[in-house]
């Protein structure tokens, strides 16, 4: 009798906790954004309250399971079962063989698939920016602006797939011909990073797939949705057209699965997105192999405002330029050297700009300035500002965190620092301003290119002799050189990258495809005899 009790008692303490556990299931359920009915679209993208985050053909994962995060309102959007390393093996697997097929199939048919691509983004374009603003962090418009570049660089692939060419060389020997044959690489592995999750993926994919390769995507773990989300669109078209999903492989995990990466020798090619003291790990680990590299790393970039600029025009782009993406660009300008002459002014002017600034929800339309990305962020932030303080700076606007939900800074101008102290020098993933007063042109030369980075640069003058000298051999030493426009917002039909410490990697545009592709100098003897070059006979 009293053993059933007992028995009774525990039954009941079973089914007891049994309930508050499905209770604390539905209470986190609930609590996601992805069921809340403002944010019901994002089941529009195919995402679920728990979603795989990884894919090969199917859809998998054995990792562990995070939470998206969002910047804006620190709330959980949904579930993603990372993928482990037995995960990876499985896509790098599958990779190396769909390419197998892949790589015979015409180019021009490549690239019609890579149009398509486009096409099905055109269709998600305002759902899916509007993800990334909500998982990112950034402004809906500049989220839409970051599928527009995947539709847009998809176009050019498209174009380019019945372009890229070699050369035929005039031959010394009777009856030979040589001539240059490009040929894909096999699995390019691309490494994105959390500010742009969608746009630095496409320009890889669009171009390595129409070079023949097909893609493993690690995008950044604090963004995992939108890797989700966006290689849901690709396997739709890659299903429309019977083609393997493993053509474009993504897998969402930690640090462990990109060090597998850049080590694995069946993936030749690492393009690689982020910091630069990360890109040099990515490197060493690469080159150790003797793989090759695609590095887009860090930009401590300048604008230069000389005595005849139109500011007009100036004081526009040096505000987009500085706070665009919550200065988390790496193309967003943070050293702003100023003719003496113009320093006042140019300052006031800013700060007038700033202070009109609509800080808001990124989601909505009206809001132009959002939060960081993550907390540790705001943190950095912070440091920054104390470093400029004590190294002689005064701010002059901002310098605070916001009051507010969400991980929100004042966009911040420090002025009276010098133009090589320690902060100004160092790269602040935030939208700290420095203004540092100039002389001239050759002085102000001189300090943009005074940093280790090389990224992008700006110059406002409206004298030609400036101009030219500062795209000249002794001017701007960085991979992207402007005049009269912001140092960001490069369009895809360049070659976008920089020099120095930014790594020396090209995307998008220009002639970046050679960097997906191996290069064979072809000799063909089509005669009877046997001549040698250079005139040698071994008879």
């Amino acid at each position: 009798m009293a053993m059933s009790l007992v028995s009774r008692v525990s039954r009941l303490h079973l089914v007891q906790r049994g309930v508050l556990f499905h209770l604390n299931t539905a209470r986190m359920a609930s609590s996601l954004l992805i069921n809340e009915p403002k944010y019901s679209w994002l089941k529009e993208l195919g995402l679920s309250e728990e979603n795989h985050g990884v894919f090969n053909g199917t859809w998998f994962g054995s990792g562990e399971v995070v939470e998206s995060i969002s910047p804006s309102n620190h709330k959980p959007i949904a579930k993603v079962i990372q993928g482990n390393l037995s995960d990876y093996e499985k896509c790098v697997s599958a990779s190396a063989k769909a390419y197998q097929m892949w790589c015979e199939v015409p180019a021009p048919k490549r690239g019609e698939v890579v149009r398509q691509f486009g096409d099905a983004f055109r269709e998600k374009i305002d759902i899916l920016g509007r993800l990334i603003s909500l998982e990112m962090g950034k402004i809906v418009v500049e989220g839409v602006g970051e599928v527009q570049e995947f539709v847009d660089i998809a176009d050019y692939a498209a174009g380019l797939s019945r372009m890229f060419d070699g050369k035929v060389f005039p031959s010394e020997r009777p009856n030979h011909m040589l001539l240059e044959q490009w040929n894909p690489l096999g699995v390019v592995g691309v490494i994105s990073a959390f500010n742009f999750p969608c746009a630095v993926y496409g320009w890889n994919n669009a171009l390595a797939l129409t070079c023949g390769n097909v893609c493993l995507w690690k995008g950044a773990p604090t963004t995992p949705l939108t890797s989700i989300a966006v290689t849901k669109v690709l396997e739709t078209v890659l299903k429309d057209n019977n083609l393997p999903g493993a053509i474009c492989s993504m897998i969402c995990g930690g640090t462990d699965v990109g060090i597998a990466m850049t080590k694995d020798e069946r993936i030749p090619l690492i393009s690689f997105t982020g910091s630069t003291p990360a890109g040099h790990k990515v490197s060493q680990a690469v080159h150790d192999r003797f793989g090759k590299c695609v590095l887009e790393l860090g930009g401590n970039n300048a604008i230069i405002v000389l005595e005849d600029a139109d500011l007009n025009i100036a004081i526009p782009a040096i505000m987009f330029a500085c706070i665009g993406t919550a200065g988390q660009r790496c193309t967003t300008t943070r050293r702003l050297i100023v003719h003496e002459k113009l320093h006042d002014q140019v300052v006031e002017k800013l700060i007038n700009a700033y202070k009109q600034l609509r800080v808001g929800d990124p989601l909505e339309p009206s809001t132009l300035y959002g939060p960081l990305h993550t907390k540790d962020a705001v943190g950095m932030f912070q440091r920054a500002v104390e470093a400029a303080k004590a190294q002689g700076g005064t701010v002059v606007c901002g310098g605070k965190t916001m009051q507010r939900e969400g991980n929100y800074v004042e966009p911040t101008i420090v002025v009276g620092l010098k133009h090589d102290a320690d902060i100004v020098l160092k790269e602040t993933f935030a939208p700290i301003l420095y203004v540092i007063k100039t002389q001239g042109f050759e002085e102000a030369v001189q300090w943009n290119n005074e940093v280790k980075q090389g990224l992008s640069s700006s110059l406002f003058t409206q004298n030609l002799n400036h101009l030219f000298r500062w795209i000249g051999p002794k001017g701007s030493d960085c991979g992207l050189i402007n005049v009269n426009i912001p140092t960001s917002g490069a369009e895809i039909g360049g070659a976008f990258g920089g020099e120095k410490h930014t790594g020396g990697g090209r995307e998008s545009g220009s002639d970046s495809w050679k960097q997906y592709m191996r290069r064979s100098t072809c000799t063909i003897n089509f005669g009877k005899q046997l001549p040698l070059a250079q005139g040698i006979k071994f008879e």
